[in-house]
């Protein structure tokens, strides 16, 4: 017992020591962001102070980004073994840097989605009101990583520029036609997202591991599986990742998109029918053949993330930049350099530190995955953007991914019970009660493929002199056999967080400006 104890207090010594380095590493790099600006931030060569306080709340959302928002990037990936850990945030670290700088574009929307009127708010006045929502923003995102919730950015920042907004300009200068939209997204991006998801598994089970012989299934399907991940991402990125730096229209996208799969296609068919010569005739071996281009995945969409999503949420600070130097409120902002790069630096810090909380739940918390169904995450991902983009919908990565997740989670649910179902009704309808008998029928059963199964299946009813189970007696199977792959508490804390982020940052943000007036505005 005492030995017990010993070892419960060096655990919690452990546990206390790599807290007190993470914060001492986030607070070293505010602390170096605060170094730098003094240096280089200043108007008539005074050190700007609002300026360099607004640069290290930034330093601070961008830790936070890194710490929610990039992990749902790599998190299946990490689930399905496709990447370590640490592979994965080195290389999540890499591409979301190397897409908000290379691709981050040069200007950013001040008021993301124009959810305020900026007309209606005068420079100071937007200043203090787009540093409260930044810091809002970034609490929630810090409360939503330590529970364990994934939420979105793009959200955090919306309620906190909408919450200060009404604050600073009453009611009447919020766009609620445009917060109609964002909460609409809600709806719309983790049931589209589930929906794609479980599409892709369905199909992939269907048309290989339904199969007898799955390797030769998987030479034929997997091939074109990864030419329409190479369309689907070669088109994301054009229009999502690329789309500052060099705008272009959905149909240019895909045509570009179509030829690069094409290619791909012609390049990865040999290599992978040699790979799949060498492996054995099961699920783990098909498994295998979808690793490279999960790891392909999680660094496209980070690119992409990195690209699209860091450059919003450090929009207000290139926001509060531009007011000050130029004295006046507009629609876009320029992104200095040194913008973006506390963006880029600040997610790879925060994911280093804090992302693998959130890795963990996306990537083995909610259901279990395997490298099939992180893949048809991955893919959700990508076509659902395409999609929304081409429907005008508004929707959130964060969203789509956790959807995903929770879709091949219910697919494999209502899978696994129909199978349990089909086992009762063989033991129920075969004509020997031999226990031997029935499990070398369901052996076979097991191995056989969808069509022989439901033959098979067929075949013994008809012979079966044993009345049919009634749909009372099927209802009662499925409530006894019924087994839970998604995890309900999971569900219910992240739905919760979804619905809250806007109005709890909204409200924080309302707290922080009507505090910051009464410190510092006349």
């Amino acid at each position: 017992m005492e030995l017990k104890n010993i070892n419960d207090i060096d655990d919690a010594t452990r546990q206390s020591r790599r807290e007190m380095f993470r914060v001492g590493t986030a607070l070293l790099f505010i602390v170096g962001i605060m170094l730098y600006a003094s240096s280089r931030i200043s108007i008539d060569g005074i050190p700007d102070t609002l300026l360099i306080v607004a640069a290290m709340v930034g330093g601070y959302m961008a830790i936070n980004i890194g710490a929610n928002d990039v992990a749902n990037n790599v998190g299946p990936a990490v689930g399905s073994k496709a990447l370590t850990l640490t592979g994965a945030i080195v290389l999540a670290a890499v591409f979301e840097a190397s897409g908000a700088l290379l691709a981050g574009g040069d200007v950013v929307s001040t008021i993301k989605d124009s959810i305020i009127d900026p007309a209606a708010i005068n420079s100071d006045t937007f200043i203090w009101l787009m540093m409260a929502a930044l810091l809002a923003g970034a609490v929630w995102l810090n409360i939503a990583t330590a529970l364990g919730a994934p939420v979105s950015t793009t959200h955090s920042i919306v309620g906190g520029v909408l919450g200060a907004g009404i604050a600073a300009g009453g009611i009447e200068v919020a766009n609620w036609d445009k917060m109609g939209a964002i909460i609409a997204s809600w709806v719309i991006s983790p049931v589209l997202g589930g929906m794609i998801a479980a599409g892709f598994l369905y199909f992939i089970k269907h048309s290989i591991t339904y199969k007898a012989d799955m390797l030769q299934a998987a030479k034929k399907i997997v091939p074109l599986l990864v030419a329409a991940m190479a369309w689907s991402f070669s088109t994301y990125l054009m229009l999502k990742g690329l789309n500052k730096i060099w705008p272009v229209n959905f149909l240019t996208a895909a045509s570009i998109a179509l030829v690069i799969a094409v290619t791909i296609y012609f390049v990865v068919k040999p290599t992978l029918c040699k790979a799949a010569d060498k492996l054995s005739n099961d699920k783990e071996s098909v498994n295998s053949l979808f690793t490279i281009p999960l790891i392909f995945a999680a660094a496209l969409l980070s690119f992409a993330h990195g690209a699209n999503d860091v450059a919003n949420a450090v929009g207000p600070l290139a926001a509060i930049n531009d007011a000050i130097n130029s004295g006046g409120v507009h629609a876009e902002a320029p992104i200095p350099v040194w913008v973006m790069m506390i963006g880029a630096i600040g997610s790879a810090v925060g994911l280093a530190l804090y992302g693998p909380k959130l890795i963990k739940t996306m990537g083995s918390e909610i259901t279990e995955l395997n490298k099939m169904r992180a893949f048809c995450i991955a893919m959700a991902a990508s076509v659902t953007v395409i999609i929304a983009s081409l429907l005008g919908f508004p929707v959130s990565s964060t969203h789509i991914a956790v959807g995903g997740i929770f879709g091949v989670g219910f697919l494999r649910e209502y899978l696994k019970t129909s199978y349990v179902g089909m086992v009762e009704e063989i033991k129920h309808h075969h004509e020997s009660d031999n226990p031997e008998e029935i499990e070398a029928f369901l052996l076979e059963f097991k191995t056989a493929d969808l069509e022989k199964k439901s033959n098979m299946l067929y075949e013994l009813k008809i012979k079966s002199a044993k009345a049919h189970l009634t749909k009372k007696e099927r209802k009662q199977l499925k409530k006894v056999y019924n087994t839970e792959l998604v995890k309900r508490s999971h569900i219910y804390r992240i739905v919760a967080a979804w619905l809250i982020t806007v109005p709890v940052s909204g409200l924080m943000a309302a707290i922080l400006f009507f505090t910051i007036r009464g410190m510092m505005m006349p």
